[in-house]
């Protein structure tokens, strides 16, 4: 696999989920991608969480998505038993900022975010985790308990030898923004979200 991060700069990040060491990674296109990383992660099977960026639901706590309850959830799971997060520039799926307000407009006009996507010239999930597991290999790190809904995760991190030996679900309640946005998660990407009755 072709080299695509070098580590720049870590630093320490007290948070309200305790005290990390944030980490910058650059890849070849000269984005800028995060690891903050908690407590002791050698010789063990680490807690992890592989974010990719939403501007709107991470900072501005969009109701359209589940991303910043997400986020919250995997941040206060790892504060317990220590872990990393992972943060990659990857918004919208993988279309960029830009692309991704252009495809809330034609959600609003009756598209499901799949349907959107595809109507911008984009697969429905354009992201690629190889940054993911080059930064993982950084870090040492060959064996994680994986926090996520989204079984294409899997397979990237699987696919490039990260070895997945347990999958935690991030289960968020739906509100009546984001219910059709789960339903299509579940429906169309697979995304295990059969549990607590997430989509109906």
């Amino acid at each position: 696999m072709e080299a695509k991060i070098r580590r720049k700069e870590t630093a320490k990040l007290p948070t309200e989920y305790g005290d990390f060491d944030a980490i910058v990674y650059e890849d070849n296109k000269g984005l800028y991608h995060f690891a903050l990383v908690k407590g002791d992660i050698k010789d063990k099977d680490v807690l992890v969480r592989v974010q990719s960026e939403c501007l709107t639901g991470d900072v501005f706590h969009s109701l359209r998505c589940d991303c910043n309850k997400q986020l919250n959830n995997a941040l206060k799971l790892i504060a317990k038993e220590d872990g990393i997060l992972l943060y990659l520039r990857q918004e919208g799926r993988g279309i960029g900022l830009l692309n991704k307000i252009k495809a809330y407009n034609l959600q609003d006009e009756g598209m499901d975010t799949v349907e959107a996507n595809e109507n911008l010239g984009f697969n429905a999930d354009m992201r690629d985790y190889t940054i993911g597991v080059q930064i993982l290999a950084d870090l040492g790190i060959k064996r994680v308990r994986l926090m996520t809904n989204n079984p294409k995760k899997i397979e990237g991190l699987e696919k490039y030898g990260v070895k997945i030996v347990e999958r935690i679900p991030l289960i968020i309640k739906p509100n009546t923004t984001n219910k059709n946005y789960l339903k299509v998660k579940k429906e169309k990407l697979g995304h295990y979200l059969e549990d607590k009755g997430v989509v109906e």
